[in-house]
């Protein structure tokens, strides 16, 4: 038993530390309306790392991260792009034809290579029970940078979030703190892609921040909220796939849709007066 638990706990740990940070993304693009874009720039990241693989980089080399970096880098300026004509086109539009078309050219990239088939899983759900413990220090203090800048510059990125109408009034340059917010972003989701697969990357994102959503407001009370939410789904996930032998990273994306379940019907069970006590907040 204590080999399975030493086997597990970086899995656990690496859920841990992809959950800081992705939670707090994960607000940004709830309120945002962008709800795909970060599983985009995921595939975005994973098509960057299929091609390093192809031309011969090691899977998880720094050749491979930051070709991986380089197409996010890129795909941050296509849907910078794509927000300034907003107002002719969706921008969710543009996300879900960048989605599609790395998508197939990831697959296609991958169908090239002599493991075609184990690529294209390990970009979909990664493989969290090999990930090393040098790969999550490593990941750990890249997300602290990207914490950092946020913090340093949070007025700037929450209006542009929450308010990006007075964001223009007070003179913000909303195209240059765009670029800003997906080039970090970036930065995050090849890291993350690298570890847990586009699978994970999305559902971190989103799902935690969805559920809390249902029943709290204000950035803190959710950002509290999902890494709560966040921590409990990622134990159950790794347990349930140590109990029923599946793969770890679909066990735990499937966990955190079965949590997402449990919260909906909860939203409906719950009285009204508690819902407005568990909702009254800010931004």
């Amino acid at each position: 038993m204590t080999d399975i638990l030493m086997l597990l706990l970086p899995a656990f740990v690496a859920c841990l530390v992809l959950l800081g940070i992705h939670v707090y993304l994960g607000i940004h693009v709830i309120t945002r309306g962008v709800i795909f874009v970060d599983l985009a720039l995921a595939q975005i990241a994973a098509l960057g790392a299929t091609c390093a693989l192809f031309l011969g980089a090691e899977p998880g080399s720094m050749e491979s991260y930051f070709v991986s970096l380089g197409f996010t880098f890129v795909g941050a300026i296509l849907f910078t792009l794509a927000r300034s004509q907003s107002k002719r086109v969706p921008v969710e539009a543009f996300i879900g034809i960048v989605y599609a078309v790395a998508s197939a050219v990831a697959i296609i990239v991958a169908d090239r290579g002599p493991h075609g088939a184990d690529e294209i899983q390990q970009i979909l759900v990664g493989n969290l029970l090999v990930v090393t413990w040098q790969r999550i220090g490593i990941t750990a203090a890249a997300y602290v940078v990207i914490a950092a800048i946020h913090w340093f510059f949070r007025e700037k990125f929450l209006l542009l979030s929450f308010d990006p109408e007075r964001a223009e009034k007070e003179g913000m340059s909303l195209a240059w703190w765009d670029l800003a917010f997906y080039a970090t972003f970036g930065v995050v989701i090849s890291l993350s892609v690298t570890i847990g697969g586009v699978l994970i990357v999305f559902c971190f994102l989103v799902v935690p921040t969805v559920i809390v959503a249902l029943f709290t407001q204000g950035v803190g009370k959710r950002l509290m909220a999902g890494w709560v939410v966040g921590l409990i789904g990622s134990f159950l996930g790794i347990y349930a796939s140590f109990q029923f032998d599946a793969p770890t990273g679909a066990a735990v994306v499937a966990t955190f849709g079965a949590l997402l379940a449990l919260a909906l019907v909860a939203r409906v069970l719950i009285p009204g007066d508690v819902q407005t006590r568990l909702g009254s907040g800010t931004h």
